[in-house]
């Protein structure tokens, strides 16, 4: 089985094509734009595809980053792998980035992944030795003594507010806001998870007020 990729959660765009019978990367690519990714992604999908000499018709399954992470990112993945999914008749799954960031993880104890998440806050999230969740994702403020929040069963924090959270606990990859591409292709492999969005909080977005222009029933009085 040959699946694609996507990760639009954070300031990565990135995708990659892995051939599930075979445990192997066909090919990967990831670039650290920031913002962009609607403009970027089907451009490096075009250069993974390409680097593979493979064509979406050959594709047998799509994953996307479902979050938490950047709300507008993971609209972009999601509305992308659906689309390609739908266009193709391919099934479509999601894969969250907090287990992509534990897959990456190599330990023997109990750990929990701690990303931020902005307005002074942090997703996390514990995870078992085999990088299994324990828990769902959830929201700490990181000015309200936000390591009382993290059960202390997990000994070991990663990602990158890790350390915002507790530094006596942060010792592995205190960069990453989402896993590998290479990590997400693979648990995309194994994932039915369907590919909606995972908002962990609210969206920053408001509803326009004071500005709405009024119902036509209103004007025809």
């Amino acid at each position: 089985m040959i699946l694609l990729a996507i990760d639009t959660a954070a300031n990565s765009c990135a995708a990659c094509l892995y051939d599930a019978e075979s445990d192997q990367v066909l090919a990967s690519m990831a670039d650290d734009i920031g913002r962009g990714h609607a403009e970027h992604l089907l451009g490096i999908i075009d250069k993974v595809l390409a680097a593979a000499d493979l064509t979406f018709e050959e594709i047998d399954k799509f994953a996307v980053t479902v979050g938490p992470g950047s709300f507008t990112g993971i609209r972009v993945g999601v509305a992308t792998a659906r689309s390609l999914g739908l266009a193709l008749e391919k099934p479509v799954v999601g894969v969250s980035t907090l287990e992509a960031i534990a897959a990456d993880h190599d330990t023997d104890q109990q750990f929990a992944v701690a990303i931020q998440a902005g307005r002074g806050q942090a997703y996390v999230q514990g995870f078992d030795a085999g990088a299994a969740a324990l828990d769902m994702p959830y929201v700490v403020k990181l000015d309200d003594h936000p390591s009382s929040k993290i059960d202390p069963i997990f000994v070991v924090l990663i990602g990158n507010a890790a350390q915002l959270v507790d530094d006596n606990r942060a010792i592995a990859l205190l960069d990453q806001a989402t896993g590998s591409i290479a990590s997400i292709a693979k648990l995309g492999a194994s994932s039915s998870t369907p590919p909606n969005p995972l908002y962990v909080r609210a969206a920053d977005a408001k509803k326009a007020s004071g500005f709405a222009l009024p119902r036509q029933a209103e004007v025809a009085k």
